[in-house]
């Protein structure tokens, strides 16, 4: 997937400005796609060179103009040919990762804080996807607006974005107990 996906999919939603695209990307997208604010501006300039987006003009009178983007025919051409096109598996590349192979032969401490930092970071956004979660839906159960809710895609991904945390989170948790006990078993012996 290329970053120009990710951003013709988030315009979905309706037209965003710059700003609004990078806040939508901090809040939503990241769970799935991660860049930084100067590269979806250069992608911003890259999709309406091509004519996948449309940029308007918007006056402020106590700010700057201010330019709002929307997909374009062509960019939703090519959203249905990505779409079509093969999904090749994900793969895991984490430092943590390779950390934790590595438990038994270096300091399990400083590995036991990392894990705690790494946990405390899944359940605040544990919390951040519940918070959209519920915002998107309204005030209908969670089937009642995935039945009958008008986009139902983001709140799809918030989903994943929520159990890959919670999988996170307590896989942290569970390595972090079984170092511990692994410690104070070897302390006894």
């Amino acid at each position: 997937m290329a970053l120009r996906h990710a951003v013709l999919a988030a315009l979905l939603e309706g037209e965003l400005s710059g700003y609004q695209l990078t806040k939508a990307f901090d809040i939503g997208v990241a769970n799935f796609w991660h860049a930084q604010p100067q590269q979806l501006y250069a992608e911003l300039t890259r999709l309406e060179k091509d004519g996948l987006i449309a940029g308007r003009a918007v006056v402020q009178e106590t700010r700057p103009t201010k330019r709002l983007f929307h997909v374009t025919d062509a960019g939703l051409a090519e959203l249905e040919e990505f779409t079509a096109a093969f999904a090749k598996p994900s793969f895991i590349r984490d430092d943590l990762l390779v950390k934790v192979q590595a438990a038994d032969h270096v300091d399990t401490e400083t590995l036991i804080g990392q894990l705690t930092e790494r946990a405390s970071f899944a359940e605040a956004k544990i919390q951040l996807f519940g918070k959209l979660l519920r915002k998107m839906r309204g005030d209908r159960t969670e089937e009642e607006f995935l039945r009958h809710g008008r986009r139902i895609g983001p709140y799809l991904t918030c989903l994943r974005g929520l159990a890959l945390e919670q999988g996170n989170r307590d896989w942290c948790e569970r390595t972090i107990t079984v170092l511990r006990e692994r410690q104070h078993s070897r302390a006894r012996h």
